[in-house]
């Protein structure tokens, strides 16, 4: 195409527009759409673009933003928390399957042991903007499988950078390179120590002086460039643009802004995202494909084959992950990752590949990120029952916007509670269920509930949802629960979220997502211990203390394991402490143990009053 930008734009924006619905409609997901659409207009088909290393260059802006978005899910003490499934499974699959490629590809089809090495190890790292986004179109990103994933992608990001060190070195052409090498090594580690300290100083002080402007569009720039800005110093100093923008986002995910910055960046993110995809596509030269059918099949088969299982086997072992999770845990990180793209490149310009195996190496790549789309379709047709959803009996109520200060999404009976609370308060509400027959029901006592999906963005929307000062998602079901969360806290982020929640594991969940989980059965069971210690001779008033004394000390340490509740160990040796810790309170309530005696000494330490 010969035409400006506007034209390149709208033909990128009309791709997109008629490839996604349609391959999403056949249950084929966005990804392959974006890359089928990609190489329909690339150089091998229509010609659209001549040229994709621009479009992809510019595009990865795309997956930059996607790491600090889920950078903003993660805090400090949390990815502290991951460090064995990131340097544990994750160096396991890389050193793993770069040894087991690396060995395939110099024993059959005859690599330099130097290239051996250098291709083994490119073609272990796993597409990161494909991974990711295949496990958010599919709510499996909080998964166990999913937060694995993530883990393994995010070794895999660190491991790129010492790879990419190595290849001059191999290539012989920076032998005597030793010092430049060390430098360019304590530059990334100056640059990393100076974006964590110089962020945890300045980015929330930062982003308190732009909120008080009130100026939107001044907020999303400073965004934007605090996004740009990080992955920019790394690539500066020859790390990964993501590793920067990622790191940014974990810096921001304890601070007031973190919701609001995730709502601000999504739009960009998706149609950058959207861009790289179709850029991916547009680089798979059809006509070497075409011209070479058997050996870039073959390639695609071991490199998958290998990494599969190597993954399967890693989610079985140290992952600790059921038989299905193993399976999605092979299927969405089996593919090449665009970062082959540019070790390929290096190593060629090194001397340590030819022009022609460069090509067959970016195709087989290419290839493999076009099929895992179809390879999770036909794992979960395998190892998941087919979901029976059946047709509801009627449309779905319109909900008249009535200004309602409060949205109840469930009314089951813990619904109903608030409801009736709030009904006795005159307090606005509206509620929203599923079951046509509660719904007809309650609706005879003049409750305002309607008939409808509370995941919905339509019905939300409708509901005049962007008004509700408080959302009570009161669905029995765990996963609908979170469903509906996510969805509420990415559209409605500065609105108040409490959450129904059948335990402590679905508890930290629904913090991870941002609400504030209310325990079902939690109150219910202490009123009950607290007639049983009045039934057993315990004065009402010293009941009444050591039940608030659970409550608080329970609530604390909800708080605290809410950040390793991923690690097993961690989460074991916490609840030892607690048990500890709460004898002691009780102890101290009745004058004994370490609490009560510390008491005492500070007590007999106090001047006596005049």
């Amino acid at each position: 195409m010969h035409g400006g930008g506007l034209e390149l734009a709208l033909v990128f924006l009309l791709a997109a527009v008629i490839a996604v619905p349609v391959f999403k409609r056949f249950g084929l997901g966005a990804v392959l759409g974006y890359l089928a659409a990609g190489v329909v207009l690339g150089p091998y088909a229509m010609k659209v673009v001549p040229n994709p290393e621009p479009v992809l260059t510019a595009s990865e802006i795309g997956v930059v933003m996607m790491l600090f978005v889920i950078g903003l899910e993660l805090s400090l003490p949390r990815l502290k928390l991951m460090r064995k499934p990131i340097f544990g499974v994750g160096g396991l699959q890389v050193l793993l399957s770069a040894l087991a490629l690396g060995v395939i590809g110099y024993l059959f089809y005859d690599v330099h042991w130097r290239a051996a090495i250098i291709v083994g190890a490119a073609l272990a790292l796993s597409s990161t903007a494909v991974g990711l986004q295949l496990l958010s179109e599919r709510e499996e990103l909080n998964e166990d499988h999913g937060r694995l994933a993530f883990a393994i992608l995010l070794f895999q990001d660190l491991a790129a950078i010492p790879l990419l060190a190595a290849i001059p070195l191999l290539g012989g052409v920076a032998a005597a390179d030793g010092e430049a090498q060390g430098w360019a090594v304590a530059k990334a580690i100056g640059a990393i120590a100076l974006l964590v300290v110089g962020g945890r100083l300045l980015l929330r002080e930062l982003f308190n002086r732009i909120a008080r402007l009130e100026m939107p569009e001044v907020f999303t720039a400073t965004a934007l460039l605090v996004v740009l800005g990080s992955a920019w110093l790394m690539q500066l100093v020859g790390l990964s643009a993501g590793i920067g923008a990622f790191i940014a986002g974990v810096i921001l995910a304890d601070s007031e802004f973190r919701h609001e910055l995730e709502s601000q960046i999504q739009p960009f993110e998706g149609l950058l995202l959207g861009l790289f995809f179709m850029a991916v596509g547009m680089s798979i030269d059809l006509r070497y494909v075409i011209d070479h059918p058997r050996v870039i099949i073959t390639g695609v088969l071991v490199l998958m084959a290998v990494k599969f299982t190597i993954l399967f086997a890693l989610g079985k072992g140290p992952g600790k992950l059921d038989t299905r999770g193993a399976l999605l845990l092979g299927g969405v990180l089996a593919l090449g990752g665009e970062f082959a793209f540019v070790v390929f490149s290096e190593a060629s310009r090194a001397g340590l590949i030819d022009t022609e195996r460069r090509n067959l190496l970016t195709a087989v790549v290419g290839l493999s990120m076009a099929l895992t789309p179809l390879l999770l379709i036909g794992i979960n047709a395998l190892v998941k029952k087919p979901k029976v959803v059946a047709a509801p009996t009627r449309p779905f109520d319109e909900i008249p916007d009535d200004h309602p200060q409060v949205m109840i999404a469930g009314f089951g009976r813990f619904g109903q509670i608030v409801a009736r609370l709030l009904f006795a308060q005159r307090i606005r509400f509206v509620a929203i269920d599923t079951d046509v027959e509660q719904v007809d029901f309650f609706r005879k006592f003049g409750s305002p509930i309607y008939y409808g999906d509370p995941s919905k963005p339509d019905l939300l929307r409708a509901a005049g949802a962007d008004k509700i000062k408080v959302f009570v998602v009161a669905v029995s079901d765990t996963k609908g629960a979170l469903r509906i969360v996510r969805l509420l806290r990415r559209r409605y982020p500065n609105a108040r979220i409490l959450a129904r929640a059948k335990d402590r594991m679905h508890s930290w969940q629904l913090m991870d997502c941002g609400a504030t989980p209310m325990r079902e059965t939690f109150g219910t069971a202490l009123d009950t211990g607290f007639e049983v210690l009045k039934e057993l001779g315990m004065s009402e008033a010293a009941a009444r203390q050591s039940v608030n004394i659970f409550r608080e000390h329970d609530q604390r340490m909800l708080e605290a394991q809410h950040l390793i509740y991923d690690d097993e160990d961690a989460l074991r040796q916490s609840a030892q402490d607690s048990r500890n810790e709460l004898e002691q309170l009780f102890a101290a309530q009745i004058g004994e143990g370490e609490i009560a005696d510390v008491l005492r000494e500070v007590e007999a330490q106090r001047p006596a009053s005049r």
